[in-house]
């Protein structure tokens, strides 16, 4: 896998899902780069008993994003390890999909940090959450 070529990235992130927390909660990569993850996750099989949206799968979601963003950035030989994540839940969400988009707010030598803004099918904004990984040689 070269970290060149984006489309290569994202069926290896995808495949690299299966048989993990990613794959079991339905989320799918969109598209990756370094400055910008987008993936999708259905409401359906994520909720909490009241039929909405769970809070925590909104946080898995944009820790998959924000992560794949670090490791991108952190580079080949390199390894983006989990340090801190918040999120605020705006609405809920009941049916279809959400989809996260993760956007780099700093990235430096040995930290990323990420701001991911979840949202409905309709555009309305779901969750907001932020991201800090350590980068770290392997």
């Amino acid at each position: 896998m070269t970290l060149t070529n984006p489309d290569e990235f994202i069926a290896a992130a995808n495949e690299a899902a299966k048989s993990h927390l990613p794959e079991r909660m339905g989320i799918e990569i969109l598209e990756a780069s370094p400055e910008r993850v987008v993936g999708r996750m259905p409401v359906a099989g994520n909720t909490q008993p009241y039929g909405l949206l769970h809070g925590g799968a909104s946080v898995v979601l944009a820790e998959t994003l924000g992560s794949i963003g670090s490791a991108l950035h952190a580079g080949e030989g390199r390894i983006a390890v989990g340090i801190e994540i918040n999120a605020t839940h705006h609405r809920s969400a009941t049916s279809g999909h959400v989809t996260g988009v993760a956007t780099r707010t700093h990235g430096g030598r040995t930290l990323a940090t990420y701001e991911i803004e979840i949202t409905d099918e309709e555009g309305r904004r779901i969750c907001t959450s932020r991201l800090t990984c350590m980068l770290r040689d392997v």
